[in-house]
C-alpha cells in the first residue's frame, strides 16, 4: 500500500517536472541560507523571528518577561509628559505583575510590583537634569570668520 502511494507521488512530481512547474522558482540557483551553520534545533523559531522582525523577549516565560519590563521602566517613562501618565504606566505594569503573582506559571522567579514613588523620583530628577543645562547655559557665540589658508593663483596677496 505504501509503495503504491509513493509511486503515485513520484509520478505526480515527474509529470510536474515535465510540464515545467518547477522552473523559475524563487531562490533557484541560490545557496540554501544557513547551510554552513551548525545545526540548531530551534532554527525555525529564530528564522521566524528574524523574518517577522519580532523581539526575542516573546520567547521568555512570563516571569522573566515581567522582570525585563521592570528593568526597562526608567527608560520607558523617561519621555512621558506628565506624572499622571507615569503613574498610569506603572499602575498597568503592577496590575500585570499582581495578576501573575495570583496565578503563577513558569519558572520560579521573584517578581515584585514596581514602587511608583521611586519611579516618579527618578522621572522628576531626569526632567530636572534635562531642563537645567538648557536654561542656564549661555548662548554660544557665533564662530569667528577666518581667512582661508589658500589663495587663488590669479589674485595678488593684499598689500
Amino acid at each position: 500500500m505504501v509503495d503504491a502511494w509513493e509511486a503515485s507521488v513520484e509520478a505526480q512530481i515527474r509529470s510536474a517536472q515535465e510540464r515545467g512547474e518547477f522552473d523559475n522558482l524563487p531562490g533557484m540557483g541560490k545557496p540554501i541560507p544557513g547551510r554552513d551553520l551548525p545545526y540548531d534545533e530551534s532554527w525555525w523559531i529564530t528564522s521566524f523571528l528574524e523574518r517577522e522582525a519580532l523581539p526575542t523577549d516573546l520567547l521568555l516565560p512570563t516571569p522573566l518577561q515581567l522582570r525585563r519590563r521592570v528593568e526597562q521602566v526608567p527608560d520607558e517613562v523617561r519621555d512621558l509628559p506628565t506624572e499622571e501618565s507615569v503613574r498610569e504606566f506603572v499602575g498597568l505594569l503592577n496590575q500585570e505583575i499582581v495578576t501573575f503573582l495570583r496565578y503563577p506559571s513558569g519558572p520560579r522567579v521573584a517578581v515584585r510590583p514596581v514602587d511608583t514613588e521611586a519611579v516618579l523620583r527618578g522621572w522628576r530628577a531626569h526632567r530636572a537634569a534635562r531642563a537645567v543645562p538648557a536654561a542656564s547655559a549661555p548662548m554660544p557665540a557665533p564662530p569667528a570668520r577666518r581667512r582661508p589658508r589658500w589663495r587663488w593663483p590669479w589674485r595678488r596677496p593684499p598689500g
